[in-house]
């Protein structure tokens, strides 16, 4: 695999910006002139692009399939056009795609676009794949968090103000949340009323993870709506040792063309 760190000018960000992306490079020249399926790995809160490559053997995994891996940074913003802040869900959903495109072989064809990402990523795949299902072939959430903020001052993150203070700075009033355009049940909802171009989805979760009742509230509610979710767990905590082993479930799961 060929190893790339890009850095560019974000327009979307108005500010320099990096992403890490591995090449399959027999595959390239097999290919000819056929484009790259790629998978687009997104990192959770306190991480970066390089964490995947520091954290996990995704290089040797990708190679496997073939598949070009794309690995943009979002700082904490929910992937989100944050309302105080910046525009990082523009960024993730229509600039980086163009921007590596332009730079690399990679395919724009849905069958041939995956995103996956944990924690806050796990939230960024879902949002991408349900905001744009015409765009994506599938998507992956490991420990993702599915929030509804139905009561933001109740849960783990009770009494703290600041984590409360920076929802509000990415979001707005947090009691408005529910059924906006960063609503993952909201999109699931409407992406089941057309079940046929659906992306498939896929996810996991930790059976410790402090994130396993979201989890489980969002697959009941796919079931609920008729939105297929092909869902695994185990036992893991909020941790690499569990993403890592995951990981891998998840790029053998994808409909990768071979």
């Amino acid at each position: 695999m060929a190893f790339f760190t890009c850095n560019f000018f974000s327009d979307a960000l108005r500010l320099s910006v990096s992403a890490n992306v591995i090449l399959p490079e027999p595959a390239v020249k097999a290919r000819g002139a056929r484009k790259l399926p790629v998978l687009w790995l997104l990192h959770g809160l306190s991480d970066d692009h390089t964490i995947w490559e520091r954290r996990t053997s995704i290089d040797r995994y990708a190679d496997a399939y073939g598949i070009a891996v794309v690995m943009p940074a979002v700082d904490r913003s929910f992937y989100a056009d944050m309302v105080r802040g910046n525009r990082y869900w523009t960024y993730i959903s229509e600039e980086l795609p163009a921007v590596m495109r332009s730079f690399f072989p990679l395919s724009s064809k849905r069958a041939d676009n995956f995103v996956t990402g944990l924690s806050m990523g796990g939230y960024g795949s879902f949002k991408l794949a349900l905001s744009h299902p015409n765009r994506y072939a599938a998507a992956a959430s490991l420990s993702g968090t599915f929030p509804t903020f139905a009561a933001p001052d109740q849960g783990p993150h009770a009494g703290d103000t600041a984590w409360l203070e920076e929802l509000g700075n990415i979001f707005g009033d947090l009691k408005r949340f529910r059924g906006s355009r960063n609503d993952l049940f909201a999109l699931a909802a409407k992406v089941a009323k057309n079940p046929e171009s659906a992306p498939r989805l896929y996810q996991a979760c930790g059976t410790e993870d402090f994130l396993y009742q979201e989890n489980l509230q969002f697959k009941a509610y796919a079931a609920e709506i008729g939105l297929p979710v092909t869902y695994e767990e185990g036992p893991g905590e909020h941790e690499w040792g569990f993403w890592d082993t995951y990981t891998q479930r998840v790029l053998a799961w994808l409909p990768i063309e071979k």
